[in-house]
């Protein structure tokens, strides 16, 4: 099973992971990331109240469908599942889940830090920080394209 999904409801990454795994035999590594909300991003800064994501529906989907695609070209995964939500978030909150299930560890991690880094570059989202002296777009980063840079 592999899935996308864009949606402004929270998701249960428990749920989410035994989903691609119930009644499953061939399935030897489950490997999960959830990415958060987190207050502060470096030490002195001003602290984050919160995260506002905006995306392009459609082409949101449709790029991470064909990422999780990609993957499956580079491993034998045998089950992925990609959430990421839009709207406004608050410290703690869940932003993005990836799973990706395999008969061996070694391509579930490498698929899901695959995905991950890619999502960060590729997929059309984009993040306003509010913060109480400012409300400001975050730019890309130069170590997110390196991470992604990596794969090829």
């Amino acid at each position: 099973m592999f899935t996308v999904r864009i949606q402004s409801e929270d998701f249960d990454p428990a749920a989410e992971s035994a989903a691609l795994t119930r009644g499953r035999t061939d399935v030897g590594a489950v490997v999960t990331f959830t990415g958060l909300c987190r207050a502060q991003d470096a030490p002195g800064g001003a602290p984050l109240i919160a995260l506002t994501l905006e995306h392009y529906p459609g082409m949101a989907e449709e790029e991470i469908g064909r990422l999780i695609e990609e993957a499956r070209a580079r491993w034998p995964l045998l089950g992925a599942t990609v959430i990421h939500r839009f709207g406004r978030m608050e410290p703690g909150d869940n932003i993005v889940l990836v799973v990706t299930t395999s008969a061996h560890r070694g391509a579930a991690f490498e698929a899901a830090e695959f995905l991950m880094d890619w999502l960060k570059t590729h997929a059309p989202f984009w993040k306003l920080e509010e913060r109480a002296d400012e409300n400001s777009w975050v730019p890309a980063k130069d170590s997110d394209d390196e991470a992604a840079d990596r794969w090829g």
